[in-house]
């Protein structure tokens, strides 16, 4: 298999450094926080194979950053038609693609998002996928909460969780640990 390279930038939000993932055709390829970069380094692992991704340093802004930094500015609905690509199983690209459907200010339950992919058993193997998400944020793990509405895990971690669903309108139980979205 050859090596594919890809663009990386670092990208300050409000919830700490991006990094930001991107092939030369443009297309999102992976997005975690700098904090995490050992997880995104293993989930391009797990996608593409061992050693099959180089990572070189971005000469300009790509689509996909500026399209988060809209995002962060306020603009929850950029997200929606930016190109992404991942190279996950069947499920996980079908689990994926049912992420990209919840409007922004909204949730869903594992057991509903099972339910709308025509796998209702499934509830575990999608929380699964959800954790196997290369691109967080523009694929919207993050709107998927417990049965009970509670908060449950987010590769980010639940202070970023409350902060991104806060910010996308959607009101948490708990409250945030990073400073509040101002309303523009």
């Amino acid at each position: 298999m050859p090596v594919q390279a890809f663009s990386m930038e670092h990208l300050d939000s409000p919830t700490g450094c991006l990094l930001v993932v991107t092939d030369d055709d443009g297309r999102l390829r992976a997005v975690d926080w700098q904090d995490h970069e050992q997880r995104l380094h293993q989930l391009l692992r797990r996608q593409y194979g061992a050693d099959a991704v180089r990572l070189r340093a971005a000469s300009r802004a790509s689509a996909a950053s500026r399209a988060l930094c809209a995002y962060f500015e306020g603009d929850t609905g950029c997200l929606a038609g930016l190109p992404v690509a991942t190279n996950g199983t069947v499920f996980q690209r079908l689990v994926w693609d049912a992420l990209r459907q919840i409007p922004a200010g909204q949730t869903v339950s594992y057991g509903a998002l099972a339910a709308r992919i025509g796998q209702p058993r499934a509830v575990r193997a999608v929380g699964l996928a959800n954790g196997a998400n290369p691109v967080s944020i523009v694929v919207p793990c993050h709107r998927v909460i417990g049965a009970g509405g509670a908060l449950t895990g987010f590769g980010g971690g639940l202070e970023r969780k409350r902060w991104l669903l806060a910010h996308e309108g959607a009101r948490p139980q708990a409250a945030m640990e990073f400073p509040p979205p101002s309303n523009r």
